[in-house]
């Protein structure tokens, strides 16, 4: 299994965005589809949503592929 980790500096990213700017797909487009065909979970359950907001601590699946998405420095709080 393959284990990227993801930094988020906002409140959320949405999943179809997540996927493109961790590099599986090429556009927010292709992740929509890649949502909508049932491959992607989040923390364990399938997401159909092809917009659901992904927060710091949540764990998103495709495939092998596993992305933890932990908090940024946004603000440099």
């Amino acid at each position: 299994m393959q284990k990227l980790t993801f930094e988020l500096n906002s409140e959320f990213v949405e999943v179809n965005q997540l996927l493109k700017l961790s590099g599986l797909v090429d556009s927010g487009g292709a992740g929509k589809n890649l949502v909508a065909s049932g491959a992607v979970s989040v923390d364990g359950k399938k997401e159909l949503r092809k917009t659901a907001k992904i927060r710091a601590g949540q764990t998103v699946s495709v495939g092998d592929v596993r992305i933890s998405v932990i908090a940024g420095n946004a603000g440099g709080a």
